[in-house]
């Protein structure tokens, strides 16, 4: 009997693209957000992806002190690996984005593999009112972003991980980001098995097409051999589509409301774990099954929760 593929589901759970005013259901606080990464370890995710926001306008947060009030519990309530960004917001310097990875020495950390446009600016005319006006603000100055990820910065970020044992999320939203990937295994700056994440339908990065993602899994072969975990997030209405393909193709998949506020046409999702579950119909349809966090300990080659610096909820609580 031919054994059942292992599928590594990540949800992203706030991420720092969509806004309060975007969605009731956005997670903001830390209780909500908490609360969403439980939702989704229960619903099958094997990783959770963490942004930070403030409690009070929901504006993306990347202190080390907002990420304290949110892993500790994580820790505690799942036994997911967490994969804390550093990419942060578009809008801030790679020192800020920094300053959760080098506090708390996650497993797994997120990392950006390029410059390059990073248009928000065609959300706004999907809403009439905004409650807070640093949201149409951010979005209309994003016509006029480039999101920086120089070869300096991902050295810098590369560093810090490695000093701290910790692993690479590599976020590639066009060809030439895989090529940089490669450039710095080539330099001996990553070991191990590259987890690589490729974004599609972020405008300024590559599409949606499936000739899209066919060519960036194309690449990837060809640069990195098939010693690599391949995963995907589509960005909005694409989200499933490119999760089918993905897992159809052996690839690993993301979701969760960070990628996408939506379940289907004119329905909001209410939380990630609809996605994760929806994410289950798919991966069931082709013979898979769900990863857990330890098998995605096992193969992308993970330190364990147990070896990071994010205390446990005793010690966070103590003076």
């Amino acid at each position: 009997m031919a054994t059942r593929r292992k599928v590594i589901v990540t949800a992203a759970l706030t991420g720092a693209i969509h806004t309060p005013s975007m969605s009731p259901h956005l997670p903001v606080t830390p209780d909500e957000i908490v609360a969403e990464g439980v939702r989704a370890a229960r619903a099958g995710a094997a990783i959770l992806h963490v942004h930070a926001r403030d409690p009070e306008t929901g504006r993306p947060d990347q202190s080390a002190d907002a990420f304290a009030a949110i892993l500790p519990r994580l820790r505690a309530e799942t036994d997911c690996v967490i994969n804390v960004t550093t990419g942060g917001s578009p809008f801030m310097s790679v020192e800020e984005r920094l300053r959760p990875l080098e506090r708390f020495a996650p497993e797994l950390a997120s990392i950006n593999m390029g410059s390059m446009n990073f248009g928000l600016y065609g959300m706004l005319d999907r809403y009439d009112a905004f409650r807070h006006d640093w949201e149409p603000a951010m979005l209309e100055a994003s016509r006029d972003l480039a999101f920086r990820n120089t070869f300096h910065e991902i050295e810098t970020i590369l560093a810090a991980g490695r000093d701290r044992g910790t692993r690479f999320e590599f976020e590639c939203y066009d060809t030439a980001h895989l090529y940089t990937l490669k450039h710095f295994i080539d330099r001996g700056l990553y070991d191990g098995t590259p987890f690589v994440q490729t974004v599609f339908g972020l405008l300024g990065g590559i599409g949606t097409h499936p000739e899209d993602l066919a060519h960036m899994r194309r690449t990837a072969d060809r640069l990195l051999g098939r010693d690599y975990a391949w995963s995907v997030l589509g960005a909005g209405s694409s989200q499933m589509r490119i999760a089918a393909m993905s897992a159809a193709m052996g690839g690993h998949i993301r979701v969760g409301l960070e990628d996408s506020l939506w379940l289907g046409p004119e329905r909001l999702a209410e939380s990630s774990a609809q996605q994760v579950d929806m994410a289950r119909g798919i991966l069931s349809s082709l013979s898979c099954d769900f990863a857990t966090p330890d098998d995605a300990r096992h193969m992308l080659g993970l330190k364990g929760a147990a070896a990071t610096d994010i205390p446990t909820l005793e010690d966070a609580a103590a003076p």
